[in-house]
């Protein structure tokens, strides 16, 4: 936990004394590196979902901790500290771990989800019961999101573990019979049509749901007719 933000990162280990391998690296990492002596290993790779700051607040402690690191990011998303690229479909061997890059933008043009041993960790593309926004810094579109989250993550089998860059895990079943977003693309719940103000703009709105931080995620859709995942915080009826 960080005093503004709530992110999550992950050690993952083949075996107690094994390889392992840090899945992104917010801070602060006091109880990773922890971890990481705990299980007598030490990290060969750190590999990010993308480059927002409370994803890498704590790169340089990692890196000082375990300064042999390969630390790679998609080539669109690489920060200070990264020294390779990891590419969509590109797999990381590490001890008998093997992480496969999938590509799932939207929050980020160059985010990766990383899929290993029956779990995939999403960053910020899908989270419990939510989505991500696509208004974040090198953000691409709505239409993104969706694919990312529906043709790809939700594509893996049902049993698949999905943890997220916030708050807690969940699974492909239960996103699939659970999340708002999702319900409605699926088509088992209905779009919304009120009318709002969204950033400023006239909008309808589609669906406002429960957010990972306590808030609201809004689906609007704009005059022109595209839609856009913005904070609820940013939407009110007219």
């Amino acid at each position: 936990m960080q005093q503004d933000w709530l992110s999550n990162a992950y050690l993952v280990v083949d075996e107690p004394g094994g390889s392992a391998v840090i899945i992104d690296s917010g801070g602060p990492s006091d109880k990773l590196l922890e971890a990481a002596e705990r299980h007598g290993v030490t990290p060969t790779h750190l590999l990010l979902t993308h480059h927002h700051h409370d994803h890498v607040a704590d790169l340089d402690k990692a890196l000082e901790r375990w300064p042999g690191a390969r630390v790679l990011a998609h080539p669109d998303e690489r920060v200070p500290g990264s020294n390779g690229d990891l590419h969509p479909g590109e797999e990381v061997a590490v001890g008998d771990l093997r992480v496969l890059a999938l590509h799932t933008p939207g929050h980020t043009a160059g985010m990766l989800s990383l899929l290993v041993s029956g779990e995939v960790f999403t960053g910020d593309t899908l989270f419990r019961d939510s989505v991500g926004g696509v208004r974040a810094a090198g953000h691409t579109t709505y239409a993104d999101l969706k694919r990312s989250i529906m043709d790809v993550l939700l594509a893996l089998p049902p049993e698949t573990v999905i943890r997220p860059g916030h708050t807690e895990p969940t699974t492909v079943a239960e996103e699939l019979r659970h999340n708002p977003f999702v319900r409605v693309w699926r088509g088992l719940d209905q779009e919304g049509d009120r009318p709002c103000t969204a950033l400023g703009e006239p909008a309808t709105l589609i669906l406002l749901a429960p957010d990972y931080d306590g808030g609201h995620k809004a689906w609007v859709r704009w005059d022109d007719g595209s839609d856009d995942i913005v904070p609820g915080s940013r939407v009110e009826p007219r």
